[in-house]
C-alpha cells in the first residue's frame, strides 16, 4: 500500500531555476493529496508524472502567494483537461473570496465543482477523514493566519490466523469482530485474546506532518509525536536572527529541535530563501541535532521505512 511524498516545490517566496515555490503531494493508496500550491505546481505535476485525475484534495497552509498562487493555473489546467470529479480545497475562509473571482474570470464554465472547506488556523482539529486517513490542522505562528497539517493513516484490519478459524470454527460474524480487534469468548466462558487470534496488517499506519511558515514553536511537537515524515520549514540559517524575527520564520536548527522533541522518524527541511545558493549548510546544521535530516529538492520522493 503506497504512502509516498513527492516534493514539487522547495523554495520560499522567490522561485529559482532549480526550485519552485512550496508544494507537496502525498500519495496514500493511489489517492493524491496536495499541500500548498505555489506558482507552476501544475507544471511540476506533469514533470514528476503525477496523475491529475487522482488529485481531489488540496490543503493550503496560509494566504501568501508562494503557497497558493498556483491554484488558478492548476484549476484552469483541470478545466482544459475536461475534469468532471469534484475538487475539495481546505484553507482559511478568505481564500474563496480571493480565488473564486479569478477562477470565474479565467475558467468560464467549469466542468467540475469546487468545494471550499474553511480551516480555522487557531485550532488543532480534525478537518478531513475518509476510510484510509485523517488530517488534522496544526496552529502555527506566522505574519498571517497559518496552520500546518498532520496526515495520519488509519490502521488496517488485523489478519486473522487461518488455523484459528479452523480450531474454533469461527462464524463470519466472529471473524469480522476479531479482525476489528475484539477478543473471542467461547461457550464455556473462556476468553481468547485478540493477539492470539490475529497478526498485525503490514505496513503499520504511517504519518506525515507539514509544518509551514512559522516562528520556532515547541508546542507543535506533542501534536505530531512519533510522526514518520516531518517536513518543517527552514528558511534561514541561525546567523540571520534579524530576518528570522522580522519574517516569522524558522531556522534549520529550530526545525531540528522540533523534530527531536516530536521523536520524528525523519526530518525534511525546505522553503529555503533564494539568498542561499545551496542548502548544504542548512542540512549540516540540522543534522547536528537531528541526524536523520534531508534538505529537500524538487522531485525528491520519500516513503516511511524505505
Amino acid at each position: 500500500m503506497k504512502f509516498e511524498l513527492t516534493i514539487l516545490g522547495s523554495n520560499s517566496a522567490t522561485p529559482t531555476s532549480q526550485r519552485f515555490p512550496s508544494c507537496h503531494v502525498l500519495n496514500v493508496r493511489e489517492k493524491l493529496f496536495m499541500v500548498d500550491c505555489g506558482e507552476g505546481s501544475q507544471i511540476q505535476l506533469r514533470k514528476f508524472k503525477l496523475k491529475f485525475s487522482r488529485l481531489n484534495h488540496i490543503f493550503i497552509s496560509h494566504l501568501h502567494g508562494d503557497h497558493c498562487l498556483g491554484l488558478p493555473g492548476l484549476v484552469a489546467s483541470f478545466n482544459l483537461l475536461g475534469r468532471t470529479s469534484d475538487l475539495h480545497i481546505f484553507a482559511h475562509p478568505e481564500l474563496k473570496t480571493i480565488l473564486h473571482p479569478v477562477i470565474e474570470y479565467f475558467s468560464h464554465g467549469l466542468t467540475f465543482a469546487i468545494h471550499y472547506h474553511d480551516v480555522d488556523p487557531k485550532k488543532h482539529a480534525r478537518i478531513f477523514e475518509d476510510k484510509s486517513m485523517e488530517v488534522w490542522s496544526i496552529p502555527l505562528n506566522h505574519r498571517v493566519p497559518t496552520c500546518g497539517y498532520f496526515f495520519k493513516e488509519k490502521p488496517r484490519e488485523k489478519n486473522i490466523r487461518k488455523e484459528m478459524v479452523e480450531k474454533y470454527q469461527l462464524s463470519i460474524a466472529e471473524i469480522v469482530s476479531i479482525k476489528a480487534g475484539s477478543d473471542l469468548t467461547l461457550k464455556d466462558g473462556t476468553v481468547i485474546e485478540n493477539k492470539a487470534l490475529t497478526t498485525e496488517s503490514l505496513p503499520l499506519p504511517r504519518s506525515y506532518a507539514y509544518i509551514s511558515d512559522t516562528k520556532f514553536k515547541p508546542s507543535i511537537a506533542p501534536l505530531i509525536k512519533g510522526v514518520d515524515l516531518l517536513y518543517h520549514e527552514a528558511t534561514f540559517m541561525e546567523d540571520d536572527e534579524v530576518r528570522l524575527s522580522k519574517t516569522f520564520h524558522s531556522s534549520a536548527r529550530q526545525a531540528a529541535e522540533v523534530a527531536r522533541m516530536a521523536e520524528a522518524k525523519q526530518l525534511l527541511i525546505g522553503h529555503f530563501s533564494a539568498r542561499y545558493t545551496s542548502a548544504e549548510g542548512h542540512e549540516k546544521v540540522a543534522r547536528e541535532i537531528f541526524p536523520n535530516t534531508v534538505a529537500v529538492s524538487d522531485g525528491m520522493r520519500f516513503s516511511p521505512g524505505e
